[in-house]
């Protein structure tokens, strides 16, 4: 009897795919780092994973897993929270390195996990977003839940720094600078994880949009709004 072709199904299969694939590289890149530092012997745990790029990369690879795994099941807004939450961590990563730290010391050194982690992942993550638009409508206050980890992250690093004299980023240790500098460089930082929040919200509203344009197009020519609906020999 033959059944008809799902082009949802096979969309969501497709990008279930790419989030594992991708996410394993990523973890495996991650593992890769601290291999390489543990043979030097400059493995130091609390410090390594102190490095918001390790933590945004970790959040992010842990997500896609996770969505990978269950495909199947409905969008909730708590997985678009979610997901709005690591593209806004993993973009604010890629503008930071690109601008304040090339050229810096840090422990993500091997030239490969840098670019997986500061470059390829970030990228993905957009390319993803505009692919898959979130499907509840998020809004300007839900900006507010996705910078408690990055204050709550800012505010422990200065704190251990403080104590230890440590800071994962030259921008955030006052003996580089002051603490004058510290706080222009926290202040331009936060200002620019709004901007980029509010970039998200409106690029996943654009994307909604577009999609429920083209499901009530395809509805109104006699197709699923899933896609246009193929008889497939079974």
């Amino acid at each position: 009897m033959p059944r008809r072709y799902d082009a949802l199904v096979d969309r969501r299969l497709a990008l279930a795919a790419f989030r594992a694939v991708t996410a394993i590289v990523v973890i495996a890149a991650i593992a890769y780092q601290v291999f390489l530092n543990i043979d030097s012997g400059l493995f130091r745990p609390l410090r390594f994973f102190a490095f918001f790029t390790i933590l945004s990369n970790g959040f992010g690879a842990v997500l896609w897993l996770w969505l990978a795994v269950t495909w199947r099941r409905a969008r909730t807004r708590r997985v678009d929270l979610l997901r709005g939450a690591a593209t806004l961590y993993l973009v604010v990563t890629f503008i930071v390195v690109v601008i304040l730290l090339s050229g810096a010391e840090l422990q993500v050194a091997d030239w490969r996990v840098d670019f997986v982690v500061h470059k390829l992942f970030p990228v993905l993550i957009v390319v993803d977003w505009l692919l898959d638009p979130p499907e509840t409508d998020l809004r300007m206050t839900d900006v507010m839940l996705w910078l408690i980890f990055p204050l709550v992250w800012l505010a422990l690093t200065l704190i251990r720094g403080a104590v230890d004299s440590w800071y994962p980023y030259p921008f955030l240790d006052p003996d580089q600078g002051g603490y004058r500098s510290v706080g222009y460089h926290v202040i331009a930082i936060l200002a620019g994880f709004v901007v980029i929040a509010g970039l998200i919200v409106a690029l996943g509203d654009w994307g909604r949009d577009r999609r429920l344009r083209q499901a009530r197009g395809g509805t109104a020519s006699g197709d699923p709004p899933g896609g246009r609906g193929v008889a497939e020999p079974g």
